[in-house]
């Protein structure tokens, strides 16, 4: 299949921001786009939040991209995607591909979709990565006739749809968990007046290892597999992206070597962050995360980890991160966090219904992994 550059099937554009100090350039009615507003499930844009008067734009020698102008932000992040639903103007964030009657704005689309990796590691700056118009127009795409790329599109999107379904359904069912929370134990004001307690007084509070963890990594093969920030989910593992410790730096730090039912919260990044760990992971190591141990017999782990991460906890949290550069939660302030601590029996009540939840999210889950398979597989078939 022949290759082509994208500048040799696309017109490339970029825009520029009128003067916000000048009131009469804005609040008209003339849709102005920026990067904020693009996320990953955007496809196409009928609307922008912000809207320049026909003076600013006038004023400003902006220029018009055409509907069906595939939207690639260049800058702050590289890669976000969409296509234009209506003629519109944009900041100086994008190079926007205006597209010949060689390549169909929505093939186009899925194409710079699943090239998000590449298109950063061919951003450019030493402030901030940016990609320039001449290196878009250098990047070369797979073009079959339009009616092999039609029928492409109509597959992508049909799974993709599949998709978003899956994740929305997942977020139902994480929203009803937390519905039942507040149903069964009220708001974070303690709305039923629970005893409270601080989290010292129903678990032992740790921190993982700190000081130059990664002199202790190894390979995969002969590895104990330690938890960073980046593998603990709001109540769940994600189990990726695993660094290793060697048996003998396991042994070093055998004080933060995990067991089932520890609780592991984020302490940098987006602290508060919780999950429980299971029995599947029993042994794995812990780096600069809290680690706390429930006593099962005064808090149940999975309540202390929805509380954690619910409101009730989360305010709190927020009100103890300190660091100018990063947020960051100590053990200190998680050992102080108020809970509100209500009959075990109840606790366990609630932990019961999240079971049941639980057994429906996995099925949600096995789909949504079968679509995004099939989905990554049609990417690489399609687009190499």
């Amino acid at each position: 299949m022949a290759k082509v550059k994208l500048g040799d099937i696309c017109e490339i554009v970029s825009g520029s921001t009128p003067k916000t100090s000048i009131d009469e350039y804005w609040d008209g009615d003339i849709d102005w786009i920026t990067p904020a507003e693009i996320s990953e499930d955007t496809y196409i844009v009928e609307e922008s939040v912000r809207k320049l008067t026909q003076l600013g734009v006038e004023k400003t020698g902006l220029k018009p991209f055409p509907k069906g102008t595939v939207i690639l932000s260049s800058r702050a992040p590289i890669g976000k995607v969409a296509i234009a639903g209506k003629e519109m103007y944009c900041n100086q964030g994008f190079k926007n591909l205006i597209c010949s009657d060689k390549v169909l704005p929505e093939y186009l689309y899925w194409f710079l979709r699943g090239n998000t990796a590449y298109l950063n590691s061919l951003g450019r700056g030493a402030t901030f990565k940016e990609i320039s118009k001449g290196i878009v127009a250098e990047i070369e795409i797979n073009l079959p006739d339009k009616k092999e790329q039609q029928l492409s599109v109509d597959t992508l999107k049909k799974v993709w749809d599949v998709i978003v379904v899956r994740r929305q359904e997942l977020e139902q069912l994480d929203l009803l968990i937390k519905a039942r929370f507040v149903e069964m134990f009220g708001d974070e004001n303690n709305s039923l007046n629970w005893d409270m307690v601080n989290v010292e007084d129903v678990a032992d509070v740790q921190v993982g290892v700190v000081i130059k963890p990664s002199q202790y990594y190894t390979g995969k093969k002969d590895g104990i597999p330690a938890f960073r920030s980046l593998n603990i989910g709001e109540g769940f593992i994600k189990n990726m992206d695993w660094v290793y410790f060697s048996q003998e730096g396991n042994d070093k730090n055998s004080k933060s070597i995990l067991k089932e039912n520890d609780l592991l919260i984020v302490r940098s990044g987006a602290p508060g962050t919780a999950c429980v760990v299971t029995k599947e992971f029993e042994g794995y190591n812990a780096i600069d995360i809290i680690i706390a141990h429930p006593d099962c017999s005064k808090v149940n782990p999975y309540y202390l980890c929805t509380y954690t991460n619910m409101p009730h906890g989360k305010k709190q949290i927020q009100e103890g991160t300190g660091g100018a550069a990063q947020q960051h939660f100590n053990v200190g302030k998680y050992n102080k966090l108020k809970l509100m601590l209500p009959p075990v029996e109840l606790q366990n009540e609630f932990v019961g219904f999240i079971k049941q939840v639980d057994k429906s999210k996995f099925a949600v889950q096995k789909s949504l992994d079968e679509a995004q398979l099939l989905f990554d597989s049609l990417m690489q078939e399609y687009f190499g």
